[in-house]
Formats: C-alpha cells, structure tokens, sequence
C-alpha cells in the first residue's frame, strides 16, 4: 500500500516538474535538468504532501514545495557524482550528467536545479512571510550548516586514516541525508478563515 502510495505520488511531482519547465527550451542544460531529475522515488517530495496533509493542505497547494525539495535534492545528486566528488558514472542506471554532456554543464545543471528549487517556493501562494521563512528554512538546511556540511564530512571521511565510528557515520547522515528529511517548517495549515499558518 505505501508502495503504491509512493509511486502515485512520483508521479504527481514528476508531472509538475515537467510542467514547471515547460519552455525551458532544448540547450544542454535543460537538457540535463530533465535528464537529472527523472527516476528515485521522490520520499521527500512524498513527505511534504503527506505531512501538508495532515493538516488539510490539497496536495496541489503543496506541490511547489515538493517540486521544491525534489529540485535541490536533484542537483545534490548531480554534485555529488562529479569528478572532483564521488565520480560516478551511473545514477539511477543512467550515465551521470557529467558523463552524458561534460563536467561544465554538470555544475551548471546542479546550479539551475538548486535556484528552481528555490523559485518553486515563490509560487507557493502563502504570504510572503511564510515563503521568507520556509525559503530561509530550506537555504539553512541544504547550505553549510545541513546538507553541503554532510558532503563535505562524507569527502574527508574517504580520505582519514582511521575510519568514521559510529558516531561520526550518523553525524554524517544527519546532515548529508537527513537534512532534508528533517526540515521543518515545510508544512502549512489553513485556518477557516482561509490564512495561512507557518508550524
């Protein structure tokens, strides 16, 4: 059943990303956003519908913010299979973006993916308080307090001569993965007055 849920919701996001970039044209690096953000199972994107949920938000006034955390964690990925990184050559059983275009128009893929992150949250449709301190939110959470401290903890882990305890690997994971699991507030309320309220 949660697997079904999952697909579903995959499905959702992968129509509105592809929607959000309607016009972007054919140049290499929409080219690559399109090819970086297809595949996975989008938990994080599921996690923000679901959680707006329980608090009677239509999966549709959520979605931006789903788009949202889907984008930035799309352009971690391409990041991190760079050279100067990881390396991969595969993701999702396709070549990386460095492999299928070149290093270049990967950095530039990752970049464009993380500020339409950050736009989707614009068309959130709350007041811009609630969009300034979930735009600040999501900026601390993937910058270098959150997500880009994991990586680079995850970078000096491949290169210390005495492997990471267990403490260090859940430090790691906490910032590398876990930051964009644990985001919060990425959920919003509506009131009968039809208001919008930040938790």
């Amino acid at each position: 059943m949660i697997q079904a849920a999952l697909d579903a919701r995959a499905r959702d996001i992968q129509t509105a990303l592809d929607a959000t970039m309607t016009g972007y044209g054919t140049a290499p690096v929409a080219a690559g956003m399109r090819h970086a953000r297809h595949g996975g199972r989008r938990v994080r994107g599921f996690l923000v519908i679901e959680s707006a949920g329980l608090f009677g938000v239509a999966p549709e006034a959520a979605m931006p913010a789903a788009e949202a955390i889907e984008a930035l964690h799309a352009y971690s990925l391409v990041h991190d299979d760079l050279p100067c990184m990881d390396d991969d050559d595969l993701r999702r059983g396709q070549p990386t973006v460095h492999v299928k275009w070149d290093e270049a128009t990967a950095v530039l893929v990752g970049d464009a993916l993380q500020t339409l992150a950050f736009a989707r949250l614009a068309d959130l449709g709350a007041p811009a308080e609630h969009v300034v301190a979930l735009t600040a939110t999501l900026a601390e959470a993937s910058g270098a307090r959150g997500m880009v401290l994991g990586q680079s903890q995850d970078i000096a882990a491949e290169t210390t001569k005495r492997p990471l305890d267990l403490a260090g690997i859940t430090a790691l994971q906490a910032n590398k993965t876990g930051a964009l699991i644990r985001l919060r507030p990425m959920t919003f309320i509506a009131d009968p007055h039809a208001r919008w309220v930040l938790i």
